[in-house]
């Protein structure tokens, strides 16, 4: 009896000894994931200049000096998401204008592209021309007063991503799945029609190709909104911690953004479990040709349409 109990109390002990290892080894994983975040928070984090005045809109609705989103309590918040195409001793332009509207009590995104070739008032330039243009006159700062002053709404947040980065984004999540409308090759790559699953150089190349699609600058707008629906569905539930560190190494590289680390981490811990339904709209308009240039003219009423989406979106109760 005596040596059971010893046995008994020695298997015990081990038990133990082993519980402790494993629980001080995930601990240690899991501190090392944290500071791998943060690191990765700090190296993007950009913000914006503390003299920048917040945008002021006309609507009488929306508070003139409002709070900035507070994520801990799962406010709504809107960003802007710039692609940006860099180039060689040039900031490039922004050849992705995309504004989304996040809102956990009706547990929807909305999103929707703003067509590069958009005629409006460059603010920082005083003069109208191309929407993409402000950012290459003015970087991000540009970018946000102007789309702001477009759509008479203050946005929160920015996230700058460097297109070619996109690449390793996606394949750290596997891909991505697309439902292709028509057939088409670009850059010696073949899209047959209907749905396919993509790699990050071919997600890349699909979502930029747009002078054989018969509309042009919207049909890719569209095959831009499908990859970024099905990133956002991949990273809302994304479970693999192992690809945790490569998705880490490709954001710090690629990827400048005001928000905050403790915002990050609320939105990654908290608000991605709040979000099940992705909404998108199209931003109407039609070409035309100014001084030999081609722009895509948007009216007043379709402005204020955009304008009220984004103020109902924020609004939503659940």
């Amino acid at each position: 009896m005596r040596m059971a109990r010893g046995k008994k109390r020695r298997w015990l002990g081990i038990s133990i000894s082993v519980a402790l290892v494993l629980t001080v080894g995930a601990v240690s994983i899991a501190g090392y994931f944290y500071w791998s975040m943060k690191a990765t928070a700090k190296e993007i984090y950009r913000p914006l200049p503390s003299e920048r005045p917040r945008y002021v809109s006309s609507d009488k609705e929306i508070p003139a000096d409002p709070e900035p989103p507070v994520t801990d309590r799962l406010s709504p918040f809107s960003v802007l998401l710039l692609g940006v195409d860099e180039r060689r001793n040039d900031r490039g332009r922004s050849d992705t204008i995309m504004v989304m509207t996040v809102n956990p009590n009706n547990r929807t995104v909305l999103m929707f592209n703003i067509p590069r070739d958009t005629r409006t008032e460059l603010v920082y330039r005083d003069m109208e021309d191309k929407i993409n243009h402000a950012y290459a006159y003015d970087g991000v700062e540009g970018s946000l007063a102007t789309v702001e002053k477009f759509l008479d709404m203050p946005i929160d947040y920015y996230v700058e991503i460097n297109m070619e980065g996109f690449k390793q984004i996606v394949d750290t999540l596997d891909g991505v799945d697309v439902d292709n409308p028509f057939a088409f090759d670009y850059e010696g790559e073949s899209f047959p029609a209907g749905p396919q699953h993509l790699n990050g150089e071919k997600a890349l190349k699909y979502s930029r190709m747009r002078y054989d699609d018969p509309r042009g600058d919207f049909g890719r707008n569209d095959r831009q909104k499908q990859v970024a629906t099905d990133i956002i569905k991949r990273a809302t539930s994304w479970t693999n911690t192992s690809s945790l560190l490569p998705i880490l190494d490709a954001v710090g590289d690629h990827v400048r953004t005001n928000l905050s680390f403790g915002e990050i981490q609320d939105i990654a811990l908290k608000y991605r479990k709040k979000l099940d339904r992705i909404e998108s709209t199209f931003v109407e308009g039609k070409g035309s040709m100014i001084n030999g240039v081609y722009y895509y003219l948007v009216e007043q009423a379709e402005r204020n349409r955009l304008h009220d989406l984004i103020k109902n979106q924020l609004q939503a109760e659940s």
